[in-house]
């Protein structure tokens, strides 16, 4: 990949060294494999630009997109900064046994790593301290990096390899959401890198 493939795609050149490692790294050796992590993570992260989770939630919307959690807007009218939701919708499941870990293993990235047993396989896989420093993942390389990893995880080569998008984008969020926007951005990406 270059400099200017990245610019056609839209994506700022800080971002080209820490995909190239990825690239390397993760057998991310193809134009479709690449193509794939791109638009997958273009989609994750709003065009590589958002790579923290969004915890900004009003009550009634908290109430409506967590229901477990918060079975009344009522019950949701307390949590009003990022750090009390992050701890509620995330505190008791995927590893998050500690006061505070909700918040501190809230999802970062480009395509986001939540909890704490992402976090601590995520350490453990590439020598990265995320338990102890979290916000390391906010930086391009590992933000890039923790991507490449939960892509290899669930062997996404193999779907880019026969491109089926579908279970590659079940494989990264778990439904369909956004199929048609991430299918469009590999196929823009494709062209690019061809």
């Amino acid at each position: 990949m270059t400099s200017d493939q990245l610019k056609l795609i839209g994506i700022d050149d800080k971002w080209l060294e820490p995909l190239t490692d990825v690239f390397a790294k993760y057998d991310l050796s193809t134009p479709k494999r690449q193509a794939s992590f791109i638009g997958q993570c273009m989609h994750e992260s709003d065009n590589f630009k958002v790579i923290e989770e969004n915890l900004h939630y009003r009550p009634e919307r908290l109430h409506a997109v967590f229901p477990s959690r918060f079975p009344t807007v009522e019950s949701a009218s307390s949590f009003d900064t990022p750090e009390k939701i992050a701890n509620k919708i995330y505190g008791g499941r995927m590893g998050n046994l500690q006061d505070g870990d909700g918040w501190k293993y809230h999802g970062r990235g480009l395509i986001q790593l939540t909890g704490r047993d992402n976090y601590k396989s995520f350490s453990d896989a590439t020598g990265i301290d995320a338990i102890n420093h979290p916000e390391l993942l906010l930086q391009p390389e590992y933000a890039c990096l923790s991507a490449g990893w939960f892509w290899n995880k669930r062997t996404l080569n193999m779907t880019a390899d026969t491109s089926d998008y579908k279970t590659m984008t079940q494989r990264i969020n778990g439904g369909l959401l956004g199929l048609d926007d991430r299918i469009a951005k590999i196929q823009k990406i494709l062209t690019i890198l061809i």
